[in-house]
């Protein structure tokens, strides 16, 4: 879905103008996204399958929920609309704890597409049954739940396994260790 996004300056400072996501990534104009990373109590981290139709990495698993930021919106409120649109979960905003803002910038399909995106990036407890969930077709392609050993093994492998995007392997840490101190509170 081709929506209009606000575009910020390369600090992550809005500029006041707003575009199509379509022309920001063609142009590499810089916008914000979430991200939100679900875990248990247990110690399990949900994944969500990129679906099959996504232009970028399709069918790798990635984080729980993600998404652009429309036009006019707050960061907070596109996060729990994301997560209920991808996940069929409503949170609440208290639900949410953001645990950092990560600039990504990569050229993709031979630069047709350049990725100059805030990623603003929260974790959440899931609190409801995994059966419970309702993945977005057009968006999800699966979700599955794994621990942090499984999690670990898999992201040790990535660059072999297809199973993560290789290069975000220090995001991936990171989320992981912010997901474990906080469980450790």
């Amino acid at each position: 879905m081709d929506e209009y996004i606000d575009i910020v300056d390369e600090l992550g400072n809005p500029t006041g103008k707003s575009a199509l996501k379509s022309e920001a990534h063609k142009n590499g104009w810089y916008h914000n996204t979430i991200h939100v990373w679900l875990y248990t109590l247990k110690g399990e981290v949900l994944l969500q399958q990129r679906s099959r139709k996504k232009k970028i990495h399709p069918l790798l698993w990635d984080v729980s929920a993600a998404g652009h930021i429309d036009a006019g919106e707050t960061i907070i409120n596109a996060a729990v609309r994301e997560t209920e649109e991808e996940l069929g979960l409503k949170l609440s905003k208290d639900d949410l704890l953001k645990i950092c803002t990560e600039l990504h910038k990569t050229s993709y399909a031979e630069g047709s597409i350049q990725d100059n995106e805030f990623h603003h990036v929260y974790i959440a407890e899931l609190k409801v049954n995994f059966d419970k969930l309702i993945p977005q077709k057009n968006e999800v392609e699966a979700l599955k739940l794994v621990t942090f050993l499984e999690f670990k093994n898999l992201l040790e492998n990535s660059e072999t396994n297809k199973h993560f995007i290789a290069s975000n392997k220090p995001y991936y840490q990171f989320v992981m260790n912010s997901i474990k101190n906080q469980l450790a509170k």
